[in-house]
């Protein structure tokens, strides 16, 4: 009998090779459609960069010694790196689940639970590489990457995805119905949106809120994270960005595979 070793009553997942299976099956089905889920991160950033960047810009001063255009892309990245993976373990995790009854057909073989969730995990963090690969070819375009530096953002776009895949997971695992994912969208997504150092520093902000957003509000430390590697501004600052998506990313992972787990498991 295998043994599962558990923390706080958290049993930590037990998985094999098989994960991959989940991840390919959604990438097969990805490709099919790769057209559909090309231009939006395409279009998107470019009317960002145009309304706010070169328009509002006109009216705001350098925030961090940076033009409004070169302060918002990286933030830019950020967003869609959260949104892609986010979305995809909510909405899409959840059509998957129910309405496809695809987890259904994948338990019926030797892969298990946890390994499903796991594979949704590993594909939302896929899509937000690709999505937040996109936007850095536009805004590079746009001559807003100044830094060799920004390479690096692709292995910072897998990590925050996975992260943001597994909170989302957190919340599939609640919800009772797809109307449920209104909650997160409007009380957690948009607020790291409009609050996370994206479009305005930090700085401007009372220091509680600025508090709160490094605090609670997981999308700073990926802003603080691309904005750095694109700029080339490796501060110190930037290691507790990282160390705070390195303690975050396994707790939500763990956490949302027994939620899962305890949700399909009846």
């Amino acid at each position: 009998m295998k043994r599962q070793y558990s923390v706080a009553g958290i049993r930590l997942p037990e998985l094999t090779y098989r994960v991959w299976k989940v991840w390919q099956r959604d990438f097969d089905v990805f490709m099919k459609t790769w057209k559909v889920n090309f231009f939006p991160p395409l279009l998107e950033p470019i009317f960002y960069l145009i309304a706010m960047g070169v328009g509002l810009g006109q009216f705001v001063k350098p925030m961090e010694g940076l033009s409004y255009l070169q302060f918002i892309a990286p933030a830019l990245v950020a967003i869609t790196a959260m949104n892609s993976s986010f979305f995809e373990c909510t909405y899409g995790s959840f059509v998957r689940m129910y309405y496809q009854k695809t987890f259904d057909g994948i338990i019926a073989t030797p892969i298990n639970v946890e390994e499903v969730i796991a594979g949704e995990l590993l594909w939302g963090a896929t899509r937000s590489l690709l999505s937040a690969g996109i936007v850095l070819a536009v805004v590079a375009a746009f001559g807003l990457v100044s830094s060799p530096f920004a390479l690096l953002v692709f292995p910072v776009a897998f990590f925050a995805g996975l992260m943001f895949s597994a909170l989302g997971m957190c919340f599939t695992s609640l919800a009772p119905n797809i109307d449920f994912f209104n909650y997160p969208a409007f009380l957690l997504i948009t607020p790291m949106f409009l609050l996370c150092g994206t479009f305005f520093s930090l700085s401007q902000y009372p220091a509680s809120l600025q508090l709160f957003a490094n605090i609670a509000l997981p999308l700073t430390h990926s802003v603080n994270l691309t904005r750095g590697l694109m700029v080339g501004r490796l501060e110190a600052s930037l290691l507790m960005s990282i160390t705070w998506i390195a303690a975050a990313t396994p707790i939500f992972f763990i956490i949302c595979i027994n939620a899962m787990k305890r949700k399909l498991v009846k």
